[in-house]
């Protein structure tokens, strides 16, 4: 693994502590059908999502996808918001409209989360277009799943990005499976790097299940961008602990398999890179991962005690006016 220090290391560690913890709590609520609607978790994938949001600037832009609980903790999204809008609460995210599957905030760059495969890719890259055509120093990232590359929305954002020079991060989270068809069946190419050859976009496939391998990635990755302002991809070779949706029994994945991936639970990785390193004593992680386990329920709680949505909200956000008025002109 690449070289961390102290300070470094105990913030990773913070904050895939509180995915995994969240995503735990939201795993345990579904089977206990106490979530309405589909819900999408990120466990097992979190090395993907704190090695690269963190390296971002403020001013950043990112879209999600459906799997975005992850992608919003780690960009800094409260997790009582994130909860909030779980419940269907006014004092989620999204004000209780969107759901597991619509965690975003505008407010820290995230553009959205999408519940449409591929949705975000195009919207990244026109972001990152449009910070070109302002002679902004900003970048944009698209996260995405393998089974997005089947979409034509994924060959246009490719071929826009590269046309026009965009400044735009495609990091596909390959965790082996579009829904429930494994990669080997439905990628003929052999990989999303080699997807991106066509395009004339630089690529890389790296150790998703590392986040400190991810990470070194993406900041090489980042700056080569900020230099040049072309567009780069990033296959991060990962794997979901839970179903394609919470309520998925996962009868398609081998049982070897998912031994010996959970074998490579990224959180055991980094703890024990740290732990025989020397670099963060055991003590240290059992107290940050307590806390943020105490973290997520505080987080449940205020979300429980939250206030539902007044019924004047239903029209928010989704006319530009006054309805009346507008229906009137």
């Amino acid at each position: 693994m690449p070289a961390i220090d102290h300070a470094e290391a105990t913030r990773l560690w913070r904050l895939m502590c509180r995915i995994r913890r969240f995503e735990d709590r939201v795993h345990a609520d579904a089977e206990a059908d106490r979530l309405e609607g589909y819900v999408h978790t990120y466990a097992g994938q979190e090395a993907v999502a704190a090695g690269v949001i963190p390296l971002l600037r403020a001013n950043d832009w990112l879209t999600s996808t459906y799997r975005n609980h992850g992608h919003a903790i780690a960009r800094g999204v409260p997790l009582d918001a994130i909860a909030g809008e779980l419940l269907g609460k006014a004092t989620g995210v999204s004000g209780g409209k969107g759901g597991s599957m619509h965690v975003a905030d505008q407010a820290l760059g995230m553009i959205g989360a999408m519940g449409i495969v591929a949705g975000g890719l195009p919207i990244a890259a026109g972001a990152a277009f449009a910070a070109r055509y302002r002679s902004e120093d900003r970048v944009a990232v698209a996260f995405f799943g393998d089974g997005a590359v089947h979409q034509g929305a994924f060959h246009e954002a490719l071929t826009f990005a590269s046309l026009f020079t965009c400044p735009v991060l495609f990091v596909c989270e390959n965790n082996l499976y579009a829904e429930t068809t494994a990669v080997d069946y439905h990628l003929l190419a052999g990989s999303v790097v080699a997807m991106a050859e066509p395009y004339r976009i630089a690529a890389r496939r790296v150790d998703g299940m590392d986040v400190l391998v991810v990470r070194a990635a993406a900041a090489e990755t980042l700056e080569e961008m900020r230099r040049d302002g072309r567009p780069r991809l990033i296959e991060a070779m990962t794997y979901r602990f839970n179903g394609q949706y919470e309520g998925d029994t996962q009868t398609y994945k081998p049982p070897e398999e998912v031994a010996r991936y959970r074998a490579r639970d990224p959180l055991g990785l980094f703890r024990a890179h740290l732990s025989s390193g020397g670099i963060v004593d055991e003590r240290t992680l059992d107290a940050i991962d307590d806390e943020a386990a105490g973290e997520v329920a505080s987080a449940f709680v205020a979300a429980d005690a939250a206030p539902w949505p007044v019924a004047a909200a239903v029209t928010a956000d989704v006319y530009t006016g006054d309805p009346v008025e507008a229906e009137r002109s």
